[in-house]
């Protein structure tokens, strides 16, 4: 990625428009609604053949406490969120970033379900990570798209981000909450089986005659909702169109951008580059440089779509830089790493599974080293600590047949499904006992004899003495709420056991571009470059790099981007210089 200065590039431009946004996710198609609302000319410059990025096959929560439904059904306040968010990483906490996010969470949201196909759900339960903390709350601040149908997209919907197959179950993307709890017992009540037998024979009928599921749910139906009202406001959404390298005047403002693929050519951006395109998990080079974990480029496995570093990379070119001061440079999420039967690799990401009950994880010694009902954030923040210094990082989760058969590991599904799959993948392991288990995994048979048995002594009676799990109002959430006397608890005790590995993973980068109040990137000097942006994760944490909740990554996108489209006209007129004030009066005009 480089950045050029070829003013002749600009004169012979193949397409022109006021704002360039590059990427498809959730702050990228906001920043082109938004703008696109006010009357603005917008391209979205999409890399993959498919738009939507990891957005789309995310669960699509947004974390916006303040939301005028959810606050007032709560009496949810501004203080209390600002506090929560101080306490999360009070170290890199951003006091202006942060009232900026709080003060616009109201005015975006109603934006959207006002004047765009968007629409939410409120659920009355949402724990945020970290219960304990002052300021946290049970519910409002977490909210849900409403399911969409694929068809609003018209000849378009094929390129929609397809699910992430291994998190789906048969093609069907449960939704976290009373919608997966059906799915969790669909093999232990009629009522349960029939709902689960409804929601599976509809995908595969759609996908039988239409190629694709029609309903859409989670993160895929706030894409396929967003783009609806894109394309509808004249959005110019382009696939398979990487941008190259932004173009430069001789001042350093950024005045549009070269592009290759399905719309190559050069693009002249009147008021200015919106860097939407994720972060730099999926980049080998910036990992190793900001991952402490990952000096050497192969301890780290992201499921992101589309987080290959370009942004940031198109930045620095630039003359941007990554800042790297946050509580964690990513929200973590352990992950499994296994094999199609062809030889390809796959991801499972585990954001839920490990808290239930029946479930445990061990360390390479056989010894358990946290509370596995955190977000899976938390639990990989922990894990990174416990492992820290090693050369891989990589713990089990283990499981017994009670449990099994019950909930499964994550991706190994539960009875009556046929484990033999999961086996020749590589992704389940099975030993007849504990011993046989850890001699397949490599860990020392004694410490996880005794690790289990000591777990199970506090499980039978709903209690964990080490670690606190199913001590907080989240963790119960990510339990079985029809599990007693604890949601999260039950023994390891009866053979065979099964096990499956994990690694560290993520959901995006919270290091990330500098950038002012306004969302411009900035130099390592202070200055602004003129014309060049950056929302979602290609910028920095909004949060100093802190986890609050369900939908961390996907609520600052929407809000900081429904600020960059409403303010970049008059942005481009303060910054920008005598040309870039000339564009703007000429667009407002």
């Amino acid at each position: 990625m480089t950045s050029t200065s070829h003013r002749d590039l600009i004169d012979g431009a193949d397409a022109i428009c006021d704002v360039l946004v590059v990427g498809s996710g959730a702050s990228g198609l906001a920043t082109a609604i938004t703008a696109a609302h006010q009357g603005l000319n917008v391209i979205v410059a999409e890399q993959a053949p498919h738009f939507g990025g990891t957005t789309a096959i995310s669960a699509g929560w947004a974390w916006v406490p303040g939301n005028p439904k959810g606050a007032e059904r709560t009496e949810d306040t501004r203080e209390e969120a600002e506090t929560y968010l101080r306490a999360l990483s009070p170290d890199t906490f951003d006091s202006s970033r942060v009232s900026d996010f709080l003060d616009t969470v109201p005015e975006a949201i109603t934006f959207f379900e006002d004047n765009t196909e968007v629409n939410f759900v409120y659920p009355e339960k949402a724990p945020d990570y970290q219960m304990d903390l002052p300021g946290a709350r049970i519910g409002g601040r977490a909210i849900l798209p409403d399911d969409a149908d694929v068809r609003m997209l018209g000849d378009r919907r094929k390129e929609l981000q397809p699910y992430l197959s291994s998190y789906t179950v048969f093609g069907y993307m449960p939704q976290v909450g009373p919608d997966l709890n059906e799915f969790f017992h669909a093999n232990q009540t009629v009522k349960s089986f029939t709902y689960v037998a409804r929601k599976l024979l509809k995908t595969w009928a759609d996908k039988a005659v239409s190629q694709q599921p029609l309903k859409r749910t989670n993160g895929s139906a706030l894409i396929t909702r967003m783009v609806a009202s894109a394309l509808k406001l004249g959005v110019r959404i382009w696939t398979s169109t990487p941008v190259d390298c932004l173009i430069q005047e001789e001042n350093g403002e950024v005045i549009g951008a070269e592009l290759s693929g399905k719309n190559a050519g050069t693009v002249r951006a009147r008021l200015g580059v919106v860097l939407a395109g994720g972060g730099f998990t999926g980049n080998e080079a910036l990992r190793t440089k900001y991952f402490p974990h990952d000096p050497n480029g192969d301890n780290h496995f992201t499921p992101t779509q589309g987080h290959n570093g370009t942004s940031a990379e198109m930045a620095i070119s630039a003359g941007g830089y990554i800042n790297n001061d946050v509580f964690t440079p990513g929200s973590w999420a352990p992950v499994t790493v296994f094999k199609h039967l062809d030889g390809r690799q796959r991801l499972f990401p585990h954001l839920r599974q490990i808290g239930l009950p029946g479930m445990i994880t061990v360390d390479s010694e056989g010894r358990r080293f946290g509370n596995e009902a955190l977000s899976y954030h938390d639990f990989g923040r922990a894990m990174l600590e416990h492992e820290k210094g090693a050369r891989h990082t990589e713990a089990w989760v283990i499981a017994d047949e009670k449990c099994m058969h019950k909930y499964g590991i994550g991706y190994a599904k539960p009875w009556p499904i046929p484990r033999k799959y999961f086996y020749d993948t590589g992704y389940l392991i099975r030993g007849g006992s504990l011993e046989e288990l850890a001699g397949k995994l490599g860990v020392t048979a004694e410490n996880l004899r005794s690790t289990v048995e000591s777990f199970n002594e506090g499980a039978r009676v709903g209690e964990d003495p080490e670690f606190g799990r199913g001590s907080t109002a989240y963790n119960h959430f990510r339990g079985d709420p029809e599990h007693k006397p604890n949601p999260n608890l039950a023994a390891l005790d009866k053979a065979p056991y099964y096990a499956a590995k994990v690694q560290m993973g993520d959901l995006g980068s919270f290091a990330g571009l500098q950038t002012d109040a306004h969302s411009g990137v900035v130099r390592e000097d202070g200055t602004t470059i003129p014309g060049l942006y950056s929302v979602g994760a290609s910028a920095v944490s909004a949060f100093g790099g802190g986890y609050p909740g369900y939908g961390s990554h996907i609520g600052p996108a929407l809000v900081f981007g429904y600020r960059m489209g409403r303010d970049i006209a008059d942005l481009a007129a303060v910054t920008g210089g005598r040309s870039a004030a000339a564009r703007a009066e000429q667009v407002r005009s």
